[in-house]
């Protein structure tokens, strides 16, 4: 029989009556020092949030709990495979509170986003029309058998009037909206929930990328009305090696599995019989469960602090933006425009300046860690930079005022030279 409680879940936390408690997750290696071209060294200022997260201090204490009773999921019948098992299952628990999906929706783990929508790709039925904006990170955008591609949106109200056409003109049959909740290019939120509200109302049905959403903000996929949520560990500050499709359990239920072998199948004989569940069907083999622990430990971490970490992000995103807005060589790239709202990701072109020698000035001359190029997201990268490439500084819990001005001091000696 399972432990009603594993011994290695997040601790929680005591607060005294009437108190309300709040810390802001600390990072690991926020204050690194490295080494710049002239010798010296100074602390890293990490503006590459939207790539790969670093990891939260109670994600590695997670994972440091879980380390001695590590061992076999589902099928053991010793303590630490007891303990290992009821800690990969409270995960799948908690993610699916983190996320807001019904009590009947299927969390799969996966490796990340991309394995997540792939996964999703493989399970759609036969025939069924995928739309999908050609402004998605090629994670949402490439995995389809069958897509319409829709051009990018003026605005968000032409996002949706241009989904409901499209989603009308659709053949008869299985339908699915696929779009991102928060850009990794722009940063800029799309409108779902509205997006959702057309899908159901042509009988589609809605798949979100959140991966750019959820270290950012809440995210609630019943409210909002979303049948599938995606996202990866390694972008929430847990960079274990696991991800999330969290929806509608029928589609995944009646899929062949996305990998076959043990934990997927029921009954192995003359003919296969494949587990009925969602979970087990596609998570064939030992999965990631420290993975999913630290997964759920970063979840445990940000959700009773979303209020102040937005605050704070709001103010940093607004000095970096309003600080590049000074610098008349510097040109903030935008789909809707500087009012839209977004989330702690900024992407750039200098005049004069090739992307990748931006990066690599700001890192070997400055300590600043940016990404440079079309971010997984070339479609629209073209479209918003000319063809050419971009320069991405994206925020995090990690980024301090401090950081921004150093940026920004680096920029305005890049357009002097």
């Amino acid at each position: 029989m399972l432990l009603a409680r594993s011994p290695i879940a997040t601790p929680a936390v005591t607060r005294p009556e009437g108190v309300r408690v709040r810390r802001i997750p600390r990072v690991i290696g926020a204050d690194v020092p490295v080494p710049l071209r002239d010798g010296r060294h100074v602390p890293y200022a990490n503006f590459d949030y939207a790539a790969s997260a670093p990891c939260l201090e109670a994600v590695h204490e997670a994972v440091t709990r879980a380390l001695p009773y590590y061992s076999s999921v589902h099928r053991g019948a010793g303590y630490a495979s007891q303990v290992t098992t009821g800690a990969y299952e409270e995960a799948r628990e908690t993610v699916r509170s983190f996320v807001g999906a019904w009590r009947r929706a299927a969390v799969v783990f996966t490796r990340n986003t991309t394995d997540s929508m792939n996964l999703l790709a493989r399970a759609v039925p036969a025939g069924t029309s995928v739309v999908v904006f050609e402004t998605e990170h090629h994670a949402s955008l490439l995995p389809w058998r069958r897509a319409v591609r829709l051009p990018a949106p003026a605005t968000p109200a032409e996002a949706v009037s241009a989904a409901d056409r499209a989603l009308a003109a659709c053949p008869i049959g299985s339908r699915l909206l696929v779009v991102t909740a928060a850009s990794n290019v722009t940063g800029e939120l799309w409108p779902v929930e509205e997006l959702a509200r057309v899908a159901h109302r042509h009988g589609a049905r809605i798949a979100v990328d959140a991966a750019q959403l959820v270290p950012h903000r809440p995210l609630d996929m019943t409210a909002l009305g979303l049948d599938y949520v995606a996202f990866s560990g390694h972008k929430l500050y847990a960079p274990f090696g696991a991800g999330v499709l969290a929806g509608r359990a029928d589609w995944l239920r009646a899929a062949e599995p996305y990998l076959k072998g043990g934990g997927a199948s029921a009954s192995v004989g003359a003919t296969t019989r494949w587990a009925a569940s969602a979970e087990q069907r596609h998570e064939a083999g030992s999965p990631n469960v420290l993975g999913a622990v630290a997964l759920a430990a970063a979840c445990d971490a940000l959700s009773p602090v979303w209020d102040d970490l937005a605050v704070r992000e709001e103010a940093l995103v607004g000095r970096l933006r309003a600080g590049l807005a000074a610098l008349p060589h510097v040109r903030e790239l935008s789909l809707w425009g500087g009012r839209a709202p977004r989330v702690g990701i900024v992407s750039f072109t200098v005049d004069g300046w090739n992307a990748r020698d931006v990066a690599l000035t700001l890192s070997e001359e400055h300590g600043i860690g940016v990404r440079d190029g079309r971010f997984c997201a070339h479609p629209f990268v073209r479209h918003l930079a000319g063809g050419g490439a971009a320069v991405r500084a994206s925020l995090g819990i990690g980024t301090s005022e401090e950081d921004i001005d150093r940026l920004l001091t680096a920029l305005a000696g890049l357009t002097t030279r």
